[in-house]
């Protein structure tokens, strides 16, 4: 019998490490959460359309959520929240487009208030309005109990979710996880819609993953400000502002990365200005570069994920992503 009791204990330890394998919250290791004071973002979105959801979808006599301003979701990440509600929508009108640099191209903000209350949405891109292309994500959270009202989640057991991280911290999206399609341009994103995720167990109410996972997230959440509530969303990589895709850029290589000591940069550019590197909290270190100096030392950081910031003398910006081992 002890031997069993030993078997079962080690099976359920290796099931929870096999299902807990994304992302940790803000602030841990591998975490990939931005804080909204990190200069790695170029602009923040101002224009957004609300579709309002319901109060509580299995009881639809409630009504619809009313909580927040429109405008809330204007701007840097501040904690004021406009909520969607039960399967409510919110559609971001960019001003100018994002494209698809290396590493992550933009972030979503939501206002919860620890690492385990959170409350999910689906994100999507387009190009031209229409037709609209949904990031990837995966919920291995279980299926077995309905997560109440008040309910927690594991963050790493979610993946490409909005809202996976708290309050002033950003889930950053790439938009190289999108499958390549005629229908979407990803040097040409010109809006993004965020989507209330319904975390009920119950079929006729229930969302479901790109794996076709069922999505369990605190339900219901009958107030006025219940479902997603949309912070703000961070451009990294902008049309006009980080214009990756020209000659003088594409050529930029940073390595070895991950790195432990020194990273090494190789460009034929002539014309940088500056070049900070940034953590994903908002540490700048701005490091002056010259045609003899194409290594720096590292050594120093702490292990963690970082970002290269270079600015170029007639103001274009391209970011790249590394790992400090």
């Amino acid at each position: 019998m002890k031997n069993i009791i030993i078997i079962t204990l080690m099976m359920v330890l290796l099931t929870n490490h096999v299902e807990a394998q994304f992302a940790p919250p803000a602030g841990m290791p591998g975490s990939t959460a931005i804080h909204r004071d990190s200069n790695v973002f170029v602009n923040w979105a101002e224009k957004v359309e609300i579709q309002r959801g319901y109060v509580n979808i299995s009881d639809k006599s409630l009504g619809y959520v009313d909580y927040g301003e429109t405008d809330y979701a204007f701007g840097k990440a501040d904690g004021k929240v406009i909520s969607l509600g039960d399967s409510g929508i919110a559609i971001i009108s960019l001003t100018a487009s994002l494209i698809n640099g290396d590493s992550w191209d933009f972030a979503v903000f939501e206002n919860g208030f620890s690492d385990e209350f959170l409350e999910l949405a689906f994100v999507e891109v387009s190009s031209d309005g229409e037709n609209y292309f949904r990031f990837p994500c995966v919920s291995l959270t279980d299926t077995i109990d309905q997560i109440e009202t008040f309910g927690t989640l594991d963050t790493r057991k979610l993946h490409n979710f909005a809202g996976k991280y708290r309050v002033n911290y950003g889930i950053p999206f790439d938009l190289d996880s999108l499958d390549d399609n005629e229908l979407l341009d990803k040097n040409n994103i010109s809006f993004i819609k965020i989507i209330d995720v319904i975390g009920s167990l119950n079929p006729q109410y229930a969302t479901y993953d790109s794996k076709g996972n069922k999505i369990n997230d605190p339900f219901p959440t009958p107030f006025n400000s219940g479902g997603f509530d949309l912070d703000a969303i961070g451009i990294i990589h902008q049309k006009n502002i980080d214009k990756n895709n020209s000659a003088e850029l594409n050529d930029l290589v940073i390595y070895p990365n991950p790195v432990h000591n020194d990273l090494h940069l190789t460009t034929a550019a002539t014309t940088i200005e500056r070049i900070e590197i940034l953590d994903i909290n908002g540490y700048n270190k701005t490091l002056f570069y010259d045609n003899e100096k194409s290594v720096f030392d590292v050594s120093l950081l702490s292990s963690g994920i970082y970002f290269i910031k270079i600015k170029f003398k007639d103001n274009k910006t391209v970011v790249r992503k590394f790992i400090k081992e």
